[in-house]
């Protein structure tokens, strides 16, 4: 029998590859096998091994390359024939990431494994757009909130608490249920000129910002055709956009040239 080998679940960051953690690209370095996601950017793979094999399993809302399941023995098998694999999640692994169901089943089938953490998009992505999520005299407190969740599956207390008791919420992925998000939070409390944003595919070239009154938010994200990769940041911190703003798509195109100028040294 081969020995076991081991799994590294590497939080991936946001987006921009030079937010990935020194321990997250160490384990790339010595993967023998990256099984990555859409959220990941693929060009982490370059640091990898060239022998390596990298198995893309990406998801859609209405298309999942390998369903939950078939991932986690697709990761047990390569464990158990004595690979070291290496599962390339975006932002944080254990930031709406899944990792507790895929540890846990290493877990129950006795192979070793850890949890790298990322950068998650939701407190990195605002920044990017020069919003930080907590401020002293903004907001003191927040709530990360995935976006799929807007119809039906939280609770009338959790929505109370969300818009009249969490300073600044974050919901990631809800472009698709905005308008049920930003009913919802009204609905339950929060003041419709509460300030808001959405920022698309953030901390890479392709950022944009729409920010807005939350009652206007619809709208204007529509008129913009606003699309999933976003974070959608609701409260009185993202009045600081533009004020802070700091990050263009020359911004990330320096960085690039600067990147291949220290490789080719």
């Amino acid at each position: 029998m081969n020995k076991a080998g081991i799994v590294y679940f590497v939080g991936a960051g946001p987006g921009d590859p030079k937010l990935i953690t020194v321990r997250g690209l160490e384990c790339i370095r010595e993967a023998d096998v990256l099984i990555y996601d859409r959220l990941a950017n693929p060009e982490l793979l370059r640091h990898a091994k060239e022998d390596s094999e990298k198995i893309y399993c990406g998801k859609l809302p209405d298309h999942h390359t390998l369903r939950q399941e078939e991932l986690n023995e697709l990761i047990l098998a390569y464990a158990r024939a004595g690979k070291v694999v290496v599962r390339l999640k975006g932002g944080d692994p254990g930031v709406f990431g899944r990792v507790g169901e895929e540890a846990e089943h290493c877990r129950r089938h006795g192979i070793p494994y850890e949890i790298v953490p990322g950068i998650t998009a939701g407190l990195a992505v605002p920044l990017y757009a020069g919003i930080p999520v907590t401020h002293r005299e903004l907001g003191q407190s927040f709530a990360c909130v995935t976006g799929h969740t807007a119809r039906g599956e939280l609770s009338a207390e959790r929505w109370q608490a969300l818009a009249t008791g969490i300073d600044t919420v974050i919901f990631y992925m809800g472009v698709k249920n905005l308008p049920d998000i930003v009913d919802r939070l009204i609905e339950y409390g929060r003041s419709p000129d509460s300030p808001a944003a959405i920022i698309e595919w953030g901390t890479l070239a392709d950022q944009r910002v729409i920010a807005a009154p939350l009652n206007q938010l619809v709208t204007e994200a529509r008129q913009a055709d606003v699309r999933n990769p976003s974070i959608i940041i609701v409260g009185e911190v993202a009045s600081l956009y533009p004020t802070l703003s700091w990050f263009t798509a020359d911004d990330f195109v320096k960085k690039e040239l600067q990147s291949t100028k220290n490789e080719v040294k």
